[in-house]
C-alpha cells in the first residue's frame, strides 16, 4: 500500500464503527441488518466527500494569497 487517505475516508473504518454501533444497538434492543450497514457505510462515505469538498471550497474563499503558477525555475 503506498497510496495514502485520510482516517475518516477509510470505508473500512466507517464499516467498523457502524458494526460497533450495530452491537451496542443489538444489546438495547434495535436490530440492524447486515444490508442496512452497508447502506450506511455507502452514506457516510458519500456524505464525508461532499464535506470535505465543502471545507476545501471554504478554505480557497477565506484564503489570503492568490493561487499562482509559476514556469519551472522561476521564483515567485
Amino acid at each position: 500500500m503506498t497510496d495514502i487517505k485520510g482516517f475518516f475516508e477509510s470505508k473500512a473504518i466507517w464499516g467498523g464503527l457502524i458494526a460497533f454501533g450495530a452491537g451496542i444497538a443489538a444489546l438495547i434492543g434495535y436490530s440492524v441488518s447486515a444490508e442496512d450497514q452497508a447502506q450506511l457505510v455507502e452514506l457516510i462515505a458519500g456524505g464525508v466527500g461532499v464535506f470535505g469538498a465543502l471545507v476545501a471550497i471554504y478554505g480557497r474563499i477565506k484564503a489570503s494569497k492568490k493561487i499562482a503558477v509559476t514556469p519551472p525555475g522561476a521564483n515567485p
